[in-house]
């Protein structure tokens, strides 16, 4: 069963994997560990294993059933490039994702290093777009990793951003996404780190959006930016 996200850059989830690691510091405060021990909590069957990886073979033909085009974001409760996560079972997602040509795959990561390992397996087709987060300039090898993959559209979720990212060379990037960290415990996120990235997005002509400024309450806070929405999409 597909969920209606409330997730701003896209319209539904799939979650064929459950459960993650921490890796970077942008994992602190993870919503989605929060929300699996919360179900957990509640007996909800798909979360019996709380935060710890879980593959979950029963849904994952379920986009193929759906028959109205939808926007997808994958494994938005996980990140499909685990390393305990199978090659298998990852071949067997592409193939979903192949197949189901209607609609358009966000596949968000933090290991683009995996991807690079084992994408002789996989199949890009034209409906997959591939993703890595960037919290700080610690983490922007990452960048280097996402050009090197031969994914069609490449994008950038810089969330929660953690620090400014100066020079980001974002040419070859197809979207940014950027906002700050929300929940308990979030830290802070300065105006003038969105503005930079923002002007460089339309100095090079890349697609720019903003998710969020964050914090604990982040209904307070809003999305707005020097007054106005930001909610450019890859022209893919």
């Amino acid at each position: 069963m597909s969920t209606h996200s409330g997730i701003e850059w896209t319209e539904t989830t799939w979650n064929p994997v459950t459960g993650c690691t921490k890796i970077s510091h942008g994992c602190k405060f993870c919503y989605a560990e929060r929300m699996a021990k919360r179900l957990q909590a509640m007996g909800v069957k798909k979360y019996q294993n709380g935060f710890s990886v879980t593959m979950h073979p029963s849904i994952l033909e379920e986009p193929l059933k759906w028959q109205k085009p939808k926007l997808v974001f994958v494994n938005s409760m996980s990140d499909l490039f685990h390393e305990d996560v199978d090659v298998s079972f990852i071949k067997s997602t592409f193939k979903t994702m192949n197949l189901a040509s209607q609609h358009t795959f966000q596949v968000l990561t933090k290991r683009p290093g995996r991807v690079l390992e084992i994408e002789k397996d996989l199949t890009w087709s034209p409906n997959i777009w591939l993703g890595t987060s960037i919290e700080s300039q610690k983490w922007q090898f990452r960048l280097d990793e996402l050009k090197k993959t031969h994914a069609y559209c490449k994008f950038l979720s810089l969330e929660p951003l953690l620090g400014p990212l100066p020079s980001l060379p974002v040419s070859g990037i197809d979207w940014v996404i950027v906002g700050g960290e929300s929940g308990p415990g979030a830290r802070p996120m300065e105006a003038e780190w969105v503005r930079d990235l923002r002007d460089l997005c339309i100095k090079t002509h890349v697609p720019f959006f903003f998710k969020q400024w964050g914090g604990v309450f982040k209904k307070h806070t809003g999305r707005t930016l020097d007054g106005r929405t930001w909610d450019q999409m890859p022209t893919h």
